[in-house]
């Protein structure tokens, strides 16, 4: 008994806070006059107790009459519409509230006037009759003057520049107090990943004097750059990769030694170098650079990378027996933001240029001597309205990528029919499409759910020449490639082996698909939300497959799996995956289906 008790005693406070909670659930329904007449706690042995609680539900009500007092601004009509409740309605409190204060959806009366300046208006709602099970309301308003923005101030801020957030800030100073305004705001400086997106705060401190208001934004600065130190395994070989990412970086600070941390920072540039090699036989170096504001008064986002990889049989070069190939690679791009539909709206444009240079490599490709040229134009738009890079609770992205080549084929005026492929692939051709769309749902306190689609499509000009051996795709598995040297893009499928899901030819080689599609659901928890070390366990189903003709594809022919997982982000490492997955359906080759699961890991990357 004196167990029982003790017990009880350690929840009571959520034995209170669930008494409220059933309380404010029959007012949900109508019953406003619902209370708990008793409750009794007893034990039935000694490990179980039982609970009765006594409630007097009281009559049902409805709202009836609602009448606008106080309101020029807007006409009664037009309040009434924003909060979308008729005569005969179930009376429902927090509906009422929802509608009149601060709703999440930003479409209540509160918010209508805020976002026009209005920071000193109020709105009391007031029961004037209860007759029978009906309730009539009147709203009082007080619209008040309209506000102006005197000054904009940031705090906390100990690394970051103060422009750097100045520029993402949508409340300038002259302009009218606007809710959304600030609110967007804060979701802005959380995307920049420079700052804890828990600790953002915003303080308005309004004069009513003057009808002016000085807004304070609060942040607190985390760490932001990043370390990659991984290992990998692929063309059976051990592949190890060390890389640094700087994403605070200031290229105008670099002669102020007293900016260095390590290097200097605070002006919100990014810059990557990255080193991938297993010794003789392969060795991949990255390097990139990102200036966010290009100009420094538009948020145009100017990209420019250089890249370099080398594979071998491991030979000297003064060997005759050597093979080897060359891949030489730099690319440019520019990414705008725009404002129309709105402005979560960006668009990308860059030109690729890649150069294959063989020399009597006999394995992965058509031919063994000779140079192929991969010159490609990217054009993507995509909207973007998550409300922060490392947790997302809701927003989506979506975007649509299309990469192609000029048609050579269709304009040289050559005939391929008898060419070598040495000749054809000279110039590589083709249009490669890609549409993805990811949306993230709060369900209740911090559950997520994660829903994902992809697609893919590789076309070609010319059928004399075929599709290209080149940038096709390779599914499953955990999407790390270890190594590529043909543009091949990597799908991650859980549950199933690397690159398993993929057409093969007829020695049983994978050659990669042209066209794919994947879906992916997952629910999300939390952990723990410290930005030092943020975690987050998930469960998961997906489904997908890779065809290798147009005319196969079948998009609800998939391979689908199941599995759980867990996230950690580390600022010093990035985003950090374990996942183990059950497959469901056979793999390409086999004819029974795994009965056993797999595990995943995984660097850097979401799924």
């Amino acid at each position: 008994m004196v167990e029982n008790i003790y017990i009880f005693k350690i929840q009571e406070e959520e034995f209170v806070t669930d008494k409220e909670k059933l309380i404010s659930k029959y007012n949900e329904k109508g019953y406003r006059d619902a209370k708990i007449i008793s409750d009794t706690v007893y034990s039935i042995n000694s490990r179980r107790i039982n609970i009765d609680i006594k409630v007097d539900e009281g009559n049902q009500y409805f709202f009836r009459n609602i009448t606008f007092l106080g309101n020029t601004k807007y006409t009664s009509e037009e309040l009434k519409k924003i909060v979308g409740i008729n005569p005969g309605d179930v009376y429902n409190a927090k509906r009422l509230e929802s509608a009149l204060y601060m709703s999440e959806a930003g479409r209540d009366v509160t918010s209508l006037y805020m976002d026009d300046g209005y920071l000193f208006f109020n709105i009391d709602p007031v029961e004037v009759l209860v007759e029978g099970d009906s309730i009539d309301l009147e709203m009082r308003i007080y619209e008040g003057k309209q506000a102006t923005i005197n000054k904009v101030i940031v705090k906390g801020n100990t690394k970051t520049n103060d422009r750097v957030i100045m520029r993402e800030i949508r409340t300038k100073p002259g302009q009218l107090f606007s809710r959304t305004d600030i609110i967007r705001t804060q979701r802005e400086l959380s995307q920049l990943g420079y700052f804890n997106p828990e600790k953002l705060g915003v303080n308005p401190k309004p004069n009513p004097e003057t009808g002016t208001v000085d807004i304070e934004y609060e942040v607190e600065e985390k760490p932001s750059d990043q370390l990659e130190l991984s290992g990998g395994y692929g063309a059976n070989q051990l592949v190890g990769t060390l890389g640094v990412t700087f994403n605070n970086f200031s290229a105008r600070n670099i002669s102020n030694w007293k900016s260095y941390s390590p290097l200097p920072s605070g002006d919100g540039q990014r810059i990557s170098v990255r080193a991938t090699s297993n010794g003789r036989y392969y060795q991949s170096y990255n390097a990139s650079f990102t200036e966010p504001w290009l100009g420094g008064k538009k948020p145009n986002a100017l990209t420019v990378s250089f890249y370099r990889s080398i594979q071998t049989n491991g030979r000297k070069k003064s060997d005759e027996l050597r093979q080897a190939i060359f891949i030489s690679g730099v690319s440019v791009g520019l990414q705008r933001r725009l404002k129309w539909p709105d402005d979560y709206f960006t668009y990308y444009s860059g030109v690729n240029f890649q150069i294959y240079n063989l020399k009597n490599y006999r394995s992965t490709f058509l031919f063994s001597d000779g140079t192929s040229n991969n010159f490609s134009f990217e054009q993507q738009i995509g909207r973007n309205s998550i409300d922060q890079p490392i947790y997302p609770r809701k927003g989506s992205e979506i975007s649509l990528t299309l990469q192609l080549t000029p048609p050579y084929s269709l304009l040289n005026n050559k005939d391929y029919s008898t060419a070598e492929d040495k000749e054809k692939y000279k110039w590589i051709e083709y249009h490669k499409w890609k549409f993805n769309t990811t949306t993230y749902t709060k369900l209740i306190g911090n559950l997520v759910l994660y829903n994902r689609a992809q697609f893919g499509f590789l076309g070609l000009y010319n059928r004399t020449i075929g599709q290209s051996p080149f940038e096709r795709f390779y599914l499953g598995g955990d999407g790390l490639s270890g190594f590529s040297l043909d543009g091949r893009e990597i799908v991650s499928l859980r549950g199933y082996d690397n690159n398993s899901i993929t057409p093969e030819d007829i020695s049983g080689n994978n050659i990669g698909g042209t066209i794919f599609n994947k879906f992916t659901m997952e629910l999300r928890y939390p952990m723990s939300l410290n930005p030092s070390a943020t975690i987050y366990g998930l469960a998961f189903v997906e489904g997908g497959n890779n065809w290798l003709k147009f005319k196969e594809y079948s998009p609800f022919n998939i391979k689908r799996s199941a599995g759980v997982g867990i996230r950690i982000f580390l600022p010093m490492f990035g985003l950090l995956g374990l996942d183990y997955g059950w497959p469901f359906d056979t793999q390409p080759g086999s004819t029974e289906v795994s009965k056993t699961g797999q595990f995943h890991f995984t660097i850097g990357q979401q799924f």
